[in-house]
């Protein structure tokens, strides 16, 4: 049986020192997981996967389990019909976004992503404070954030919307595609270079199937019409990972109707990189923006330089971060806790 040459999916020679660290394990990659298994990708082909015991033991958070796009090494002699995952390589990219509901958990979108698709329609689900919250996120992540407007044949003012999305992604690629005009999708093709992995992000509804079915050449995943009030309707429902013709991979996520935020100082601070160089213009380092002399960032608004719903937007993410980090620290202080009393537990039961 011919086997998988396994840099057609993403794998390169960064790797190659961890690997000899563990001869008796294989190299895969997750394509997809489903119920506490994983689809896996290998040099023997595709099977699935499951974590071992020791792993589930030892991982601190949600975050250190494998995700798709994440590259694990695995022992793939069969076990109950399964391979078995001992380790997660290191992550060179990670999409992190606080998990949907009121428990304050993280989860992993995608993993060793070079460049994310932000998607976003130009009808009714045009929202360029959910734009700012998906640009934080992906500067943080490691990976090339690149928007995506979809739709445009359902858009009466293009150049008006561009033109707001412009002022809220800079230094971003913006493209324009529609439903209607195929050629509009070789232009993503030139971001997707043969061994590199793509993501595609954005709430439910917008055309991100429809995009992949594009890029692949193929209806591979369904799609669905738009509803009564001229939004798309939620198609895919697990995230997962494709190999196109060019050699490209492209991940295809569920939409996402919450993006609550998780630890994102760098990609909050370059999304909101406007703000920050007018605080720095401020007479005094600590301004609050409230009533201090000299305050660029008040000058701003009154000029109408700084809009007053970019400047809330801004608050808004800069409190909901700063809790999520206290979350954070607060969970992490917890497990660590949890374990320790799991180890003295265990040391008792062996005296």
């Amino acid at each position: 049986m011919n086997q998988i040459n396994m840099t057609a999916f993403g794998f390169f020679d960064h790797f190659a020192a961890l690997i000899t660290e563990c001869p008796e394990l294989t190299v895969g990659r997750i394509l997809s997981q489903e119920k506490g298994f994983y689809r896996v990708i290998s040099k023997s082909g595709e099977q699935l996967a499951e974590t071992s015991g020791k792993f589930c033991y030892e991982a601190r958070t949600v975050s250190d389990f494998p995700a798709v796009g994440d590259f694990v090494m695995l022992n793939d002699h069969e076990s109950k019909g399964h391979a078995i995952i001992h380790h997660v390589l290191p992550r060179r990219s990670v999409f992190i976004r606080k998990a949907a509901g009121t428990v304050y958990k993280e989860q992993v979108v995608a993993a060793n992503i070079d460049t994310a698709f932000l998607c976003m329609s130009l009808n009714n689900d045009f929202n360029l404070r959910r734009l700012e919250r998906y640009l934080s996120i992906c500067w943080e992540s490691g990976a090339m954030p690149v928007v995506v407007l979809t739709k445009a044949d359902l858009c009466g003012n293009i150049v008006e919307r561009i033109s707001a999305v412009e002022a809220v992604a800079m230094g971003t690629d913006i493209l324009v595609t529609s439903s209607i005009e195929q050629d509009g999708y070789e232009q993503i093709l030139h971001y997707i270079k043969e061994g590199q992995t793509v993501a595609l992000i954005g709430s439910s509804g917008v055309g991100k199937s429809t995009l992949i079915n594009c890029l692949i050449g193929e209806n591979r995943i369904n799609t669905n019409g738009l509803r009564n009030d001229d939004k798309g309707r939620h198609t895919t429902t697990k995230r997962e990972l494709f190999l196109l013709p060019n050699g490209g991979l492209v991940i295809d996520t569920p939409g996402m109707r919450e993006l609550g935020m998780w630890d994102i100082d760098e990609g909050f601070d370059k999304t909101f990189s406007d703000v920050g160089e007018l605080s720095a213009k401020c007479r005094f380092k600590n301004c609050s923006h409230t009533s201090e002399p000299d305050c660029a960032v008040l000058a701003a608004l009154e000029s109408g330089v700084l809009s007053a719903e970019r400047w809330q937007s801004y608050q808004k993410l800069k409190a909901e971060n700063a809790y999520a980090d206290d979350a954070q620290s607060y969970l992490a202080a917890k497990n660590q806790k949890f374990k320790n009393i799991a180890k003295i537990n265990k040391s008792n039961r062996k005296k």
